[in-house]
């Protein structure tokens, strides 16, 4: 599936997304780590890859097995810095009430609920993905 990476249309896309693969036999016990990472996943790719720069479309490609769903996330946005995988350590909370970070706790979101994250910058664009294991077959 493809749309415009906007935040409207995001939280339509990752919604019939998540109803697609409910319907092809994701296991209930995974559809929430699911959205919760794929929402986080497209997120950024709305608020820092095309930040400053025309918002373009988000493709989204799964394969869901015996096993496992894997989800390609592609855009041709800005790469993420330094070319890599943000480490998903998340910034301190041992600090005042008003001085509590905003952000910076989607990664380590995405880290703790995907069994493995890749990515690359091919061709200009961005291409991340997300792999869920979970016992239950589809």
């Amino acid at each position: 599936m493809s749309f415009p990476a906007t935040q409207v249309q995001a939280s339509a896309g990752i919604a019939a997304l998540s109803a697609r693969l409910a319907a092809q036999g994701l296991p209930e016990s995974k559809a929430d780590d699911v959205r919760i990472a794929l929402t986080e996943a497209i997120n950024n790719v709305v608020e820092h890859a095309y930040a400053g720069v025309a918002a373009a479309d988000v493709q989204i490609d799964c394969s869901l097995c015996a096993k496992k769903l894997v989800i390609q996330i592609t855009d041709t946005g800005d790469p993420m810095p330094e070319l890599r995988i943000p480490s998903g350590t998340p910034p301190s909370v041992d600090t005042a009430l008003q001085d509590l970070p905003e952000g910076g706790f989607g990664w380590h979101l995405i880290h703790q609920l995907a069994s493995d994250i890749q990515y690359e910058r091919k061709s200009g664009g961005n291409l991340l993905c997300l792999r869920f294991d979970f016992d239950e077959m589809p």
